[in-house]
């Protein structure tokens, strides 16, 4: 399949990688440069600008944000490139909000529009094992699911409005905030006692919370390895924020989610923006004074 691919982040380039290993044609674009030459040399087709990425059957698309995304599309003037009857795929984690307008903006240029958001690390990525979160028209889904079978491991419909797989990753997101916070703080309250960190991560995730969100960010709790980040705190803030956005306009009262947004910015005001977000560990052990 001719595909385009735009957003060559820690997430695209395996992706990439594993659509090129797949046999497909793929042209990317990036903002900065500095991944472009390993894809090239993978077989990829780097080009100038966003509108010749989007010159393909589908889009994909992998950004950090509504501003990013705007930026490319809008301002960029990658929705120029993209023909009628293409698939445009958007990857990303952005607000209900921008779902709903990029909708009715493909729809105005016969271009069926996409939500993909995905559950999964760097290194799932790179494996292939993605759970793809998808909504959007019914025969587009259908025309993409090779290129998620690819990708991911499953996909998980969500029905035909863009916004509902955006609200499905949100939520899910939200539940991951809320399993490391929950951990920081009671591994804080453990170690006012003298007992340590890793001790009682190490009971805590192998008794009652034997699953994947609790061991993985627990160990980098306990090794206090937060960069290079699997997913940024910075962006962390950036779901919260767009969760409490989606309950306010839902009438759904997100009270703790109120309060991981306050301990992401304590987070940020004190420099740990790229750390991974695992990192809300630091803002915990920071406030007992036991850092």
């Amino acid at each position: 399949m001719e595909l385009g691919f735009i957003g060559l982040g820690t997430m695209g380039v395996p992706m990439v990688l594993n659509l090129l290993k797949a046999g497909h044609r793929v042209k990317v674009w990036n903002r900065s440069s500095a991944p472009l030459d390993e894809l090239a040399r993978a077989g990829a087709q780097p080009v100038d600008s966003p509108a010749l990425a989007a010159q393909a059957e589908v889009l994909i698309s992998m950004l950090g944000d509504d501003v990013a995304i705007r930026s490319v599309f809008i301002d960029g003037k990658g929705l120029d490139g993209l023909a009628a009857g293409s698939v445009h795929v958007n990857m990303s984690t952005v607000s209900v909000a921008l779902a709903k307008e990029f909708a009715a903006l493909h729809a105005e240029r016969d271009v069926a529009y996409v939500s993909a958001p995905v559950l999964g690390r760097v290194d799932v990525a790179a494996a292939g094992n993605l759970n793809i979160l998808a909504s959007g028209p019914a025969q587009a889904l259908a025309r993409v699911q090779p290129l998620f079978d690819v990708l991911g491991r499953k996909t998980w419909p969500f029905g035909e409005c863009a916004e509902l797989a955006c609200v499905a990753k949100l939520s899910a997101n939200l539940m991951i905030a809320a399993a490391i916070e929950s951990m920081a703080q009671a591994s804080t309250l453990a170690s006012g006692y003298g007992i340590s960190r890793a001790t009682f991560i190490e009971m805590i995730t192998s008794t009652l919370f034997p699953v994947p969100v609790y061991q993985g960010y627990g160990q980098l709790m306990i090794n206090k390895h937060f960069e290079p980040a699997g997913f940024k705190l910075s962006l962390g803030l950036k779901d919260i924020r767009l969760a409490l956005e989606a309950g306010e306009v839902a009438q759904v009262p997100l009270p703790f989610a109120s309060v991981l947004k306050d301990n992401l910015l304590d987070g940020m005001a004190h420099g740990q923006g790229d750390q991974d977000w695992a990192s809300l560990s630091e803002v915990s052990a920071r406030r007992a004074g036991s850092r």
